[in-house]
């Protein structure tokens, strides 16, 4: 089924001040209307409905993303009726009208009120209203009012395409939202659990709660894994995140072999989508061979900050029968720490044997499961 959006975007937003409309002010560096377009945009049609005196800046806010611009009328009935016109020509089944003033709408809410027209021909978002309300008249409270049952209404509101353009067609004008319209042709409307943060843009005071709101969302969390094998090989020693420690055998690699190490900065390389080691340390490049490990770990770090992330927390396993891991673990996690900079509770370092089982049970050599986290404000 094809789903389309109209977001009704021809009102002048007064109250809002400022010199333009509030839907062309920017709001977290980016216009609100482009915004709102953007938390559309995995829709299969947009329809952006405009004051004629906004053609140029509607055209600007919605530079490169598939939208149709459609001119609006003298109130929002009017221009919802303009965007429903607009998508006449390739009717969707399914159209979310939506106000433009909404940008910190989530995908979470437009999939859930898609999903509820499955059962009922509209459905729109709403909060129950958990407050005391009163009656008043020239600065007095004038009376209580009951607050069972009642909702504050959010957009967008959905509704079958074909349904509310007849809704729409019949109805005398002056209703509040395309909920009283589809109700006033007998329709269905169910109420979709709405979100506190899906606040409309209405007084100055609000592009400061809606610039929060946006900000939080984007922050950018990365989750990367890393894994390495080692063979053992002669030697007396393995190096294991950065601590030398005694046994009857070594690890055998180009650089110093330190499988935990390998395995951490895979992760991280992982996170960044940057490949791995050998992309960036190719071992066919003889500078490198027996290289210490901290090297490949400290250019992961610093390409990491560098793309403005932060090294958010650390955690690997070792595979291996011998040598005991545990009595040097706080060891270990003291080196990766002072080499990636993070505190020693964002490090966790741990050990598992594979009950004998494989090259790791037979003492074949080490292996290195690691995760990392990177987070971006």
């Amino acid at each position: 089924m094809r789903t389309a959006a109209i977001i009704v975007a021809a009102g002048r937003g007064t109250r809002a001040g400022g010199p333009l409309p509030k839907q062309w002010r920017e709001v977290a560096g980016r216009p609100v209307a482009r915004r709102t377009l953007e938390a559309f945009a995995h829709l299969d049609q947009v329809v952006l409905v405009v004051h004629p005196d906004d053609q140029a800046l509607a055209t600007e806010a919605a530079r490169g993303l598939d939208v149709i611009l459609a001119a609006g009328a003298a109130d929002r009935a009017g221009s919802v009726r303009a965007g429903l016109d607009a998508l006449a020509g390739a009717p969707p089944d399914r159209v979310l009208i939506h106000d433009v003033a909404r940008p910190c709408v989530s995908r979470g809410l437009i999939d859930s009120i898609i999903a509820a027209l499955d059962d009922a021909p509209g459905a729109a978002p709403a909060l129950a209203v958990t407050d005391a309300l009163w009656r008043g008249a020239e600065g007095r409270v004038t009376g209580t009012q009951d607050r069972d049952g009642l909702f504050r209404a959010q957009t967008p509101q959905a509704f079958l395409y074909p349904a509310i353009v007849q809704a729409h067609a019949a109805h005398p004008g002056g209703a509040a939202d395309d909920v009283e319209v589809a109700r006033a042709a007998g329709l269905e409307v169910a109420i979709v659990p709405g979100e506190e943060r899906n606040l409309k843009i209405t007084t100055p005071a609000d592009f400061a709660r809606a610039a929060a709101l946006l900000e939080s969302s984007r922050m950018d969390i990365r989750l990367g894994n890393g894994f390495d094998v080692h063979r053992f090989g002669p030697g007396d020693h393995v190096v294991l995140c950065g601590v030398k420690i005694p046994h009857s055998r070594g690890l055998q690699g180009h650089s110093d072999a330190d499988v935990g190490m390998h395995a951490l900065t895979d992760a991280l390389y992982g996170a960044m989508a940057e490949g791995d080691i050998g992309r960036h340390f190719p071992p066919s490049d003889p500078q490198w061979k027996g290289a210490a490990s901290e090297i490949f770990l400290r250019h992961a770090v610093d390409l990491a900050r560098d793309k403005g992330f932060t090294v958010s927390n650390l955690d690997l396993t070792l595979v291996c029968e011998r040598p005991k891991i545990g009595p040097h673990a706080p060891d270990m996690i003291s080196e990766i720490a002072r080499i990636t900079e993070l505190c020693e509770d964002r490090v966790s370092i741990k050990a598992t044997t594979s009950e004998r089982l494989g090259f790791a049970g037979r003492e074949e050599g080490i292996a290195a499961i690691a995760t990392a986290t990177l987070v971006k404000p």
